[in-house]
Order: C-alpha cells, then sequence, then structure tokens
C-alpha cells in the first residue's frame, strides 16, 4: 500500500509501511520546479473522496505499433472504501521507452 504524489507529468509512491520512495516509470527526469512551472502543477497527494491517501497502485503503458511506450497511466484503489480512479497518465514522446516497462 502506498501514499501517492502526483503531477501532470508523472508520480511518486512511498510505501506506507516502511517509507520506502520510487518514482513511476520517468516521473524523476520531470520532477523539479522547471516542470512544475510549465505544468502549473506543483506535487500533490492523491486522496480519495472518502479523504483516505492510503492505496493499492497500478501502472499501465500504452504501447505504440512497434512496441514502444507512448502513455504511462497511474490508477489508485482507495484500500479504506475499495474507490477507483486514474490520477495520473502522461504521454512519453522519445525513444527508446523499454526501461520504462520496468519502473513501476
Amino acid at each position: 500500500m502506498f501514499f501517492v504524489l502526483v503531477t501532470a507529468s508523472g508520480a511518486e509512491r512511498e510505501c506506507s509501511s516502511c517509507a520506502a520512495r520510487a518514482f513511476i516509470a520517468d516521473s524523476e527526469a520531470y520532477w523539479n520546479q522547471a516542470s512544475w512551472e510549465d505544468d502549473d502543477d506543483e506535487p500533490g497527494a492523491a486522496g480519495c473522496p472518502c479523504g483516505s491517501e492510503e492505496f493499492e497502485a497500478a501502472v499501465a503503458f500504452s504501447l505504440g505499433t512497434d512496441g514502444s511506450v507512448r502513455w504511462v497511466t497511474v490508477g489508485l484503489r482507495c484500500t479504506k472504501d475499495g474507490f477507483c480512479g486514474i490520477y495520473a497518465d502522461w504521454k512519453i514522446d522519445y525513444g527508446p521507452t523499454d526501461h520504462l516497462l520496468t519502473m513501476a
């Protein structure tokens, strides 16, 4: 289970048990003040309508016809009431992208 920070161009998860943190896909490359000013979107804690901020997380990758990653989508399920939603998604417009598939 995780607490998750999201922006328009990425996400970072924190384990609710051990507090270990990890960026999802290529988020770390865009996790800086310059990117937030461009997106007008500083990181914020993902929250459920019930008020909880603890989630189970899933990452989906949309692939192009050549097998390269084109989109990354982060879905979260609230551990308190089961509410599910997409909390972040962003386009990947560079290559190669194979490394992203192991960075969930």
